[in-house]
Formats: structure tokens, sequence, C-alpha cells
């Protein structure tokens, strides 16, 4: 799948194409991965992850036919997302959780809805009945832009997560198609 178009929210309207990933992107995945590890609560890893670590987990959303998509800008990965499954026992196969991680370069530019929407689609024609988000409550920029794409706040949960020295709320979205 190669999707290209130009980018309205973007003043210099540079082409830009989103693409499903291949082995070769997964250095620059995890470097714009290891960005919200060490400096956000956007993810609750503590270390950043290792290359071999980021290709074991490309190598599994492969063997399970998981999407894995990258926008490029001139050339040049600048964001990415996949679908990973919610939970692991059979009967959530038809529920996927949405991941999408913007370069911090590029923030607040609307590329990372931009990549969300396209993810939204894969997922609907997969067939996936339904999408939950767990996401650090203080995180209201990735909340609002999931509530402005179709998701519901269904809950909180409280202090379960622990980064910086500080408890964390995780906040619980969920979209059905």
């Amino acid at each position: 799948m190669t999707s290209k178009s130009t980018f309205r929210g973007d003043a210099t309207h540079r082409p830009l194409s989103i693409r499903d990933a291949k082995a070769s992107d997964v250095s620059v995945i995890r470097d714009i991965y290891n960005h919200y590890v060490s400096g956000s609560t956007a993810t609750f890893a503590m270390q950043a992850e290792s290359l071999e670590e980021r290709l074991e987990w490309f190598a599994q959303h492969e063997k399970h036919n998981l999407p894995v998509i990258v926008l490029e800008m001139d050339g040049k990965v600048i964001a990415w997302a996949s679908l990973s499954f919610y939970h692991q026992r059979c009967g959530y196969r038809q529920t996927a959780e949405p991941s999408v991680y913007v370069a911090a370069e590029y923030l607040g530019k609307g590329y990372g809805r931009h990549l969300a929407d396209h993810i939204l689609a894969i997922a609907k024609e997969k067939g996936y009945h339904c999408l939950v988000c767990l996401v650090c409550s203080e995180n209201s920029a990735s909340i609002n832009l999931l509530v402005e794409l179709g998701f519901e706040k269904v809950g909180e949960l409280k202090e379960v997560g622990r980064k910086f020295d500080r408890w964390l709320n995780v906040t619980i979205l969920e979209k059905i198609f």
C-alpha cells in the first residue's frame, strides 16, 4: 500500500507518501519511538529499545499480518503507525491497538492526524471491530486527537503506571466500527 498526497496542514505543501514499512525503516522507527521513551509519558517504557528488539517487534507484526506504515516527506520517514493485538487471547482478535509516533521536529503540524486517519482506514478495511487505546491521562493532545477521530473515553485507570518518579493515570479510549 502506497498513498501519495499533498498535505495541506504544512505551509510548504510538500508532498507526502504513506507506505508499508520495510525492514530498512526499522532503525528510524526505533529512533522516533526512543525519543518518547526518554522524554515523555507517551510510552511507559523505561529504557530505549535496541535495534534487535525493534526488529523482533517488526518481524512479529509481519508474521501476524499486523500493519506498520510510515509517513515520508522528501524521502525521509517522519512518522510511523501500527496496529497491534490488544490482547493475546483469541477472543480479542477483532480488537486492535493503534499506535502513532511522529518525529519530534514534526509535532503539532497535523502529520500525526494524517497518519492516524490512514491506520484507522486500514483497521476498518482489515475488518477489526474495535480499536482500544490506553493513553497516559496527562497526554491531552493525544486524547483530544483520538476523540476527534471518533474514539470515546470509556474509563480511567488510576495510578497504574510509574515514570519519572510519579504515579500516572491511564485513559482508556475505544472506537467501534
